[in-house]
């Protein structure tokens, strides 16, 4: 065979064998963007625990946020919605901390792999608030390294941050730390107060007690003014937005009320639809 054609062949063979080699890289990189889709942060699992598999369902559903009601009996954070559902076996640490804490280890250093934005558990105190908090206090402390933590005001981000909301007697033992492991769930009034961003990351309040609309018809310009204007004074002080009891009923209502909740920046949006909310924001496009 001609030195040319020898070349020729080679160079041909390296091409194919190249080929052969980037194919299946270019597709490992593919099934790596396909498993490990964007995180909807603007998703929120609102009684997350009522879900077959809690905390799982919501992150297999891509949520940034989850919420879990905790009682406090005997010594012990229980998960559940009312008294009458406790169940010994179903602790703060077996639903959420340990899984957590094994999926940071197995993302490398977060919960969605890629992703450093923290996930936000919310927290809802059923119980007395101080006595529930000091103890969930002495609970996060054993995760340290999971949670995002404020130091004498400074914020030193970790792969989740815990909120409490619930009973308002939290509020007090909180302020009262110099290290803290969670953070304060305001509500509306509290816009205008002296505390910081660094207690009170995130606003929540009733949309029912502020607003008349529930998707039907149009969105009266007034409460849509009134509805940008909350969430601006909120960024503009360094906070987040939710409403709770908003329609969650799948259809036309929700979908309209959802859109606008997005359209004007609202931070989060609850729903106990999981697959319902993923398909929204999935399609959703600002106008």
């Amino acid at each position: 065979m001609a030195l040319t054609t020898r070349r020729r062949a080679l160079t041909t063979l390296g091409a194919a064998f190249a080929g052969s080699v980037a194919l299946p890289a270019a597709e490992a990189l593919a099934g790596e963007q396909r498993h490990h889709p964007r995180p909807l942060w603007r998703a929120h699992a609102h009684n997350d625990y009522v879900h077959p598999r809690p905390l799982l369902d919501a992150l297999d559903h891509r949520f940034g946020s989850v919420e879990a009601d905790i009682f406090l009996v005997g010594g012990q954070l229980l998960v559940a919605h009312d008294p009458e559902d406790l169940d010994p076996s179903r602790t703060l640490e077996s639903l959420y901390l340990d899984p957590l804490a094994a999926r940071v280890r197995a993302q490398r250093g977060s919960v969605y792999r890629g992703h450093r934005e923290p996930l936000q558990l919310l927290v809802d105190i059923k119980t007395e608030g101080a006595s529930t908090y000091l103890e969930l206090d002495r609970r996060l402390r054993r995760y340290r390294h999971l949670f995002t933590t404020c130091v004498d005001g400074r914020v030193l981000p970790g792969p989740v941050t815990a909120v409490v909301s619930g009973d308002r007697a939290a509020r007090a033992p909180m302020e009262a730390q110099r290290v803290r492991h969670a953070f304060y769930d305001g509500r509306l009034t509290d816009l205008g107060g002296p505390a910081r961003a660094s207690l009170i990351p995130l606003i929540s309040d009733n949309w029912t007690l502020h607003f008349t609309w529930r998707g039907v018809g149009a969105f009266p310009a007034a409460e849509r003014q009134k509805l940008r204007d909350i969430v601006g004074g909120a960024h503009a002080r360094g906070r987040r937005v939710r409403f709770w009891a908003t329609p969650d009923q799948p259809g036309p209502a929700r979908d309209a009320l959802w859109g606008e909740l997005a359209a004007a920046d609202v931070d989060h949006l609850n729903t106990d639809d999981l697959a319902g909310l993923e398909s929204f924001l999935d399609a959703y496009r600002p106008r």
